[in-house]
């Protein structure tokens, strides 16, 4: 395929697999066309196969490939936001950005490069870990071309820890990291799932000094899911919004393939129900981390992660349609 500027042309969506069985052929996410084949796009999807910063179970380093071969059966049109997101956006795989697994800074400097070279050639990113940690250098270039941003962190943990065994950067302290260095913006950054035992009360002192509010899973299970929505509606605000979602967010039921699980998680129905809720923000760019497929019998947390993934996807689509909408309205009222 020739590469083509995707700002001029219908964009190119997903090989059909009414022609081509979606089993077969090389697993890009969703079955979409690579960003080298179409030049530009508005949202590129890529891998960082690294999970060096693991304080439990290895494995994550798997998790982009389990992610996208599980994405093969993903459909181009979403009912339930009214999208087709690959009509709307050009949106391609970018492959996987290299990260040194023996040298755990050097890898953090190679994701933050990678991610600011792709987003030469693509206006946002959707990343698949991968452990947590490629969290910081990801907020490190959201930074960069955003200002301070907006974070929603989705997981079972805060991860606002300051060291393991002497380690200032693991999977466990990318937000202390970002907020220390200024990339997150301490009024209007949330944890979302918090849940199971700390290692004291401090934690949470902490954690609020670093500019996060949390909703618990518990607030969810008994305000339920437009109570958890509007609360993280009041914290983001207008703000440039970074999601990043920890697959441990969900109950082990429903993501069993993860390298730190927790009891009393989120469904899968609830975390989708509440990106969903959100794809009128502004949302500048997302992660999905911690897919440990040795972990994962028959897929459940590779469906799940895919699924996460697309419908974050879609809510960037119709984000950019309502601004495209208001800037249309506003030209019309001035003229």
């Amino acid at each position: 395929m020739t590469p083509q500027d995707s700002t001029k042309n219908t964009p190119v969506g997903p090989r059909d697999s009414s022609k081509t069985p979606r089993y077969a052929g090389r697993a890009t996410y969703a079955l979409l066309p690579e960003l080298h084949e179409v030049g530009h796009a508005d949202i590129a999807v890529a891998g960082v196969p690294f999970d060096t910063g693991v304080s439990y179970r290895p494995g994550a380093r798997f998790g982009p490939s389990h992610v996208r071969e599980a994405s093969r059966l993903l459909r181009p049109y979403n009912p339930a936001q009214d999208i087709s997101p690959f009509e709307v956006q050009q949106v391609a795989d970018a492959g996987d950005l290299v990260a040194n697994p023996f040298n755990l800074d050097e890898a953090v400097q190679q994701v933050a490069d990678g991610a600011r070279d792709l987003l030469t050639r693509a206006d946002r990113l959707v990343v698949i870990g991968g452990d947590h940690t490629i969290a910081y250098p990801l907020l490190r270039t959201m930074a960069e071309k955003h200002g301070p941003v907006a974070v929603l962190h989705a997981d079972a943990h805060l991860d606002t820890w300051d060291t393991y065994f002497g380690a200032p950067v693991t999977h466990g302290t990318p937000f202390r990291r970002a907020s220390e260095d200024g990339y997150i913006d301490l009024t209007a950054s949330a944890h979302l799932g918090i849940r199971g035992p700390l290692y004291g009360k401090k934690d949470l002192d902490d954690d609020a000094r670093l500019g996060f509010e949390i909703t618990t899973t518990d607030f969810i299970e008994e305000h339920g899911v437009p109570a958890a929505v509007e609360r993280l509606r009041a914290r983001l605000g207008d703000r440039p919004v970074y999601i990043s979602i920890d697959i441990d967010v969900l109950d082990p039921a429903h993501a069993p393939g993860t390298g730190t699980p927790e009891a009393g998680g989120m469904t899968s129905r609830e975390l989708l129900r509440i990106i969903r809720a959100l794809s009128d923000l502004n949302i500048v760019g997302a992660d999905v981390v911690e897919v440990a497929p040795a972990y994962d019998h028959a897929q459940l947390t590779a469906v799940a992660a895919s699924h996460v993934v697309y419908e974050l996807i879609s809510a960037m689509g119709r984000s950019k349609n309502l601004q495209l909408e208001n800037t249309q309205l506003e030209n019309t009222q001035r003229d």
